[in-house]
């Protein structure tokens, strides 16, 4: 068995853009146990990917803010100590940045990555001993698809493919029919208006459609308890786990996103999805478009309800 140690730490749609060429890597050699090296809050997401043996979590977010901790150099040492106790064939960076370079250099094994003129920060690819040239022109699930590809000597081939299942239905819920409104992002100026998010779950009423509103911190509570109290009908959900958003989302009639981690899950458990662009550019993040999944607006154009409506009709529709 060859060991692959795949270095993605964060954030939740990063490590999910990574996915399809982990399930391309393992098509084309069956034979590799892979591993992950994630963000301690993103190591569900991680081990959602069913080719994924091991998820070995490493906790920068925190240990910077006290690198002057004998707690956190205790920390650090025993994740070395950890890596170290496996040999590792390979060691991919496809984050390619300083702080997940320095942390897959501690592997011990062979380091590949973006060579300089491939990545954000060309100082990491001067700890990589394989370069790889991957043209940043391409969506995050492209380079990645390339990277990998180039790395291993195959060539990328299709549309990418996630490889994971729905996973389980929670028991909470109470319906069938049902869609989840992802309203809450990490910053303001990718939010969708509520006034819209409202009108949306009017529409979905009258379509026999429970509205779902699921939050991560106590301002998008307050907001979901908000929206909820404005659509009738509609359910904040309680605080989930990653793993049980997966199953939230795998199982829903449809879901409407802003561009958040979310969003990305949903288009990789490929159900109905509208991706509500207002801030970013959908070619470069935005969900992977399939006959179930579209993207909507664009930086400074933010789509309308009635916008939204259309698209999730032709899907349903099957236009």
């Amino acid at each position: 068995m060859i060991n692959v140690l795949i270095v993605r730490t964060s954030s939740m749609g990063d490590l999910i853009h990574t996915w399809p060429a982990i399930t391309e890597l393992l098509a084309h050699y069956p034979n590799l146990r892979l591993s992950w090296m994630a963000e301690e809050n993103f190591c569900d997401i991680a081990g959602l990917h069913p080719g994924i043996s091991d998820v070995i979590p490493i906790a920068w977010r925190r240990w910077r803010r006290s690198l002057l901790s004998p707690a956190t150099w205790s920390e650090i040492g025993a994740l070395r100590a950890r890596l170290r106790a496996t040999h590792w064939d390979c060691v991919l960076d496809s984050q390619g940045l300083v702080k997940s370079a320095i942390p897959a250099r501690l592997a011990g094994g062979t380091l590949v990555g973006y060579d300089r003129q491939s990545i954000r920060e060309p100082l990491a690819s001067l700890l990589y001993d394989k370069k790889m040239a991957v043209s940043r022109k391409l969506s995050a699930i492209e380079r990645n698809r390339q990277l990998f590809g180039r790395a291993f000597g195959y060539q990328i081939d299709g549309a990418p493919c996630f490889g994971i299942g729905k996973g389980e239905r929670p028991n909470w819920l109470l319906v069938d029919n049902y869609a989840v409104l992802l309203h809450a992002t990490s910053r303001e100026s990718k939010e969708w208006p509520e006034s819209s998010w409202v009108e949306l779950g009017a529409w979905l009423n009258t379509q026999g459609i429970q509205s779902i509103l699921p939050w991560g911190n106590e301002r998008e509570r307050v907001r979901a308890l908000r929206l909820a109290g404005a659509i009738d009908g509609a359910v904040a959900a309680p605080r989930l786990r990653l793993r049980e958003a997966a199953g939230l989302l795998g199982h829903a009639r449809a879901v409407i996103g802003v561009d958040t981690g979310l969003t990305h899950l949903a288009n990789a458990l490929d159900v109905p999805l509208a991706a509500i662009y207002t801030d970013t550019d959908p070619a470069l993040t935005g969900v992977v478009e399939t006959p179930y999944a579209r993207n909507l607006g664009h930086a400074g154009v933010c789509p309308t309800p009635h916008e939204v409506q259309t698209v999730l009709q032709a899907i349903w529709s099957g236009a």
